[in-house]
């Protein structure tokens, strides 16, 4: 079939996520229908390429059919597809846990899986909750977040994020957290640094705990990059005084990392830079390598020891039907294999200073804001009132053989680790002239000249 048979079927029996589905049918969102990947690279029906710049919603860290994740995974399937993790156990998830609390330096020693991230904020959520509730303190049983925040789109995550995109239409259903302003280097006064910035920030966070901390049991937080908040980035600085605060006021301190662990920042992961651990660490996404669902909780001795004991209900009853999965774990030590072998993190800097060079058109444009960049996420602000920029520049970019989704007015890349100079160059000249186009409204219909044959 080609494409248009799998979109047409696609339209009539797949309700597609975060989207208007009737922009499907008018063209204003265009439906693509993907055949194969490789490397860098997703291919239509009929051959056409497209660069995944997002690493397919910030996933591919090392892009698609990667043969490494291939083999392990391919084994893996001829050993164990899956056993319950209740009262069983495997080697793949044993393995894992070893080796994520091990490049935590043993301070987070203890993992509890699940199947995404949204799935994997809620349990920290519950563990905070139930750890104070153990201790005798079931008070505290409040959260506190940062504005811009976002966690994930079930009703507990949501209540712990600041989108009100996601968050508006289910608020009567939510038990909403309280809000802290963030440290967002984009607010800075004039003469501050971004270190600045987030000092001056956190005396609201230190007022709000001083007042309150008797009824919060955490703190949650996107270390250094706020992701669907608009890809908002702020100084290490914050994360050091949010440790010392959450200390001082005994509350817990949960580290978001979903998006920008596993190297996204520069680190393997993101609140190394402040020289910090938190008390709950969530992981998902990159884990993998994008290739299977899988998300994990990373805790502290302390945290596992609060549930340790004889009566069932003191323990931590929660769980998963693919809790651990054995194909999973197989693909996300098949990437953490990759990051120990290959220097992934030295190769992302200089590949970091490369690419930032080629964005400097983008820089530059009239029309571009606030540029930033942490490792390898890039972000810039378009000064448009246009309510319909970020459809077409995803239509712009397609033409141009990109995958590049806006949020809202805010251009940003998150490409996999693996591009080499032509594909960056490609990438940095196809999005400005996406620009361009776009601010101009001259979208060409959908199909001409998308991609090239593979």
């Amino acid at each position: 079939m080609d494409n248009t048979d799998w979109i047409n079927r696609s339209r009539a029996a797949v309700w597609h996520p975060c989207t208007q589905m009737k922009q499907h049918d008018t063209g204003a969102l265009p439906l693509v229908p993907i055949d194969r990947g490789q490397g860098a690279w997703l291919y239509d029906f009929a051959g056409r390429r497209y660069l995944d710049a997002i690493s397919s919603w910030w996933v591919n860290l090392f892009g698609h059919a990667h043969p490494r994740i291939n083999a392990a995974v391919k084994d893996q399937l001829d050993r164990l597809e899956h056993v319950i993790l209740g009262g069983f156990t495997h080697g793949p998830v044993v393995e894992l846990s070893e080796r994520l609390s091990a490049l935590t330096g043993g301070a987070l020693g203890h993992c509890f899986y699940a199947s995404d991230g949204s799935s994997a904020v809620e349990i920290a959520l519950k563990m905070s909750f139930h750890y104070w509730r153990n201790h005798g303190q079931p008070e505290k049983n409040q959260f506190l977040c940062l504005a811009s925040s976002y966690h994930g789109e079930t009703l507990g995550t949501l209540s712990v994020g600041d989108v009100g995109l996601y968050k508006d239409a289910y608020a009567p259903l939510l038990r909403q957290a309280a809000t802290v302003p963030s440290p967002d280097a984009r607010q800075a006064a004039a003469g501050e640094t971004a270190a600045d910035c987030a000092r001056r920030v956190a005396t609201a966070l230190e007022a709000y705990l001083a007042v309150h901390h008797s009824s919060i049991a955490a703190l949650i937080l996107e270390p250094l990059v706020q992701g669907a908040g608009g890809m908002v980035m702020y100084d290490p600085e914050y994360l050091r005084l949010a440790r010392a605060r959450c200390d001082r006021y005994q509350v817990h301190l949960i580290a978001d990392e979903i998006m920008v662990g596993f190297g996204r920042t520069g680190t393997l992961f993101a609140h190394e830079q402040a020289g910090i651990r938190p008390d709950l660490l969530c992981l998902s996404k990159g884990l993998t390598g994008g290739y299977l669902p899988l998300s994990v909780v990373m805790s502290t001795d302390e945290m596992f020891a609060a549930f340790y004991d004889d009566a069932i209900t003191r323990g931590f009853l929660h769980s998963h039907s693919y809790t651990g999965n054995p194909l999973a774990c197989r693909a996300a030590l098949a990437t953490l294999d990759i990051f120990a072998e290959d220097a992934v993190l030295e190769r992302n800097r200089r590949f970091a200073e490369r690419f930032t060079a080629l964005l400097e058109p983008l820089v530059k444009h009239p029309q571009a804001r606030h540029f930033r960049h942490c490792g390898m996420i890039w972000a810039v602000d378009i000064a448009t009132d246009d309510p319909e920029f970020r459809l077409k520049f995803y239509r712009e970019a397609l033409q141009r053989e990109l995958l590049l989704r806006p949020l809202g007015t805010t251009i940003y890349f998150m490409p996999p680790y693996i591009l080499d100079d032509t594909e960056a160059t490609l990438l940095a000249e196809g999005a400005v002239a996406a620009l361009e186009a776009a601010l101009e409204g001259s979208s060409r219909p959908l199909g001409e000249g998308l991609g090239v044959k593979a």
